[in-house]
């Protein structure tokens, strides 16, 4: 999919792009050169999760960044929360920028929101990194009734059970205190409607569906928190993935650690930029 009505903007002013749903989304774009890379966040996160990356970035390549609907600044009155949805999102902003090659990173529930963003625009994605994601490919999908279990606690009392929630799942014993009640701090402000419903698209997210049509390598930047990523069984449904393991950080390693983590995402840009 090219670009369409695309202008060269100012480094880092906001801009508006409309989405399938006439959903405003509101994007940043810096930097200059080939390919663009566009950052999306993770569940109830933001385009600001990425502020640490973007001055290495920018200094390279064409950077985007963006808030998908329901977060940051970009409109709430979204009524659908598939990923699908936030697919499209991406679509309207790629629209917008004039660049030729494209690769799409994505962190958390960014990664699906990206693998499905890129069999939409086609042949402009040269590659896909996921940011500590992806790890459950090729895994028994949630039951209906694990995933009642999951939300309950969040419909009951949406604020507390957050904080509770990011500090145990999100971060190592050893964390910044300070940082991981900002994080909390930051989601628990989040619409429990889209978070929950978010929640449930990503449940309901068949990888078997959208995997296939993917050719493009994918590159996963995964801490080693809790689940171990499983590439031998990730490569079984998706042939092209590989992924680099950064130990002893969280699930915001872009953010607790980017003087380890920004040379391998430069790394791997770099691997990723030719067609």
């Amino acid at each position: 999919m090219a670009a369409q009505g695309a202008t060269r903007i100012a480094d880092g002013s906001p801009q508006i792009a409309d989405s399938v749903d006439s959903v405003h989304i509101e994007y940043q774009v810096y930097g200059h050169g080939e390919p663009a890379v566009v950052l999306v966040h993770g569940w109830l996160n933001n385009a600001n999760y990425w502020n640490a990356q973007l001055d290495d970035l920018k200094a390279r390549y064409t950077v985007a960044t963006l808030n998908l609907a329901g977060h940051g600044a970009s409109d709430k009155s979204r009524t659908n929360c598939s990923i699908a949805n936030y697919a499209q999102d991406i679509v309207a902003v790629v629209q917008r920028i004039p660049n030729k090659r494209l690769v799409l990173v994505g962190h958390a529930m960014g990664a699906p929101i990206v693998l499905e963003a890129a069999r939409r625009i086609g042949a402009r994605v040269t590659g896909i990194i996921a940011v500590d994601a992806l790890k459950s490919i090729g895994q028994p999908p949630m039951s209906k009734p694990q995933f009642e279990e999951l939300v309950q606690p969040f419909r009951a009392d949406f604020i507390g059970h957050m904080h509770e929630f990011v500090a145990q799942y999100l971060f190592t014993q050893d964390a910044n205190p300070a940082f991981v009640r900002k994080v909390a701090d930051d989601m628990a402000r989040a619409s429990p409607e889209v978070a929950i419903a978010s929640l449930e698209a990503l449940y309901r997210y068949d990888f078997g569906a959208v995997l296939p049509g993917i050719k493009v390598p994918i590159i996963a930047i995964n801490s080693d928190l809790h689940m171990p990523t499983d590439e031998a069984r990730i490569k079984k449904s998706a042939p092209t993935f590989r992924t680099i393991v950064v130990p002893g950080s969280g699930h915001f390693l872009m953010m607790e650690v980017p003087q380890r983590f920004n040379p391998i995402l430069l790394q791997a840009i770099e691997s990723l930029a030719k067609p």
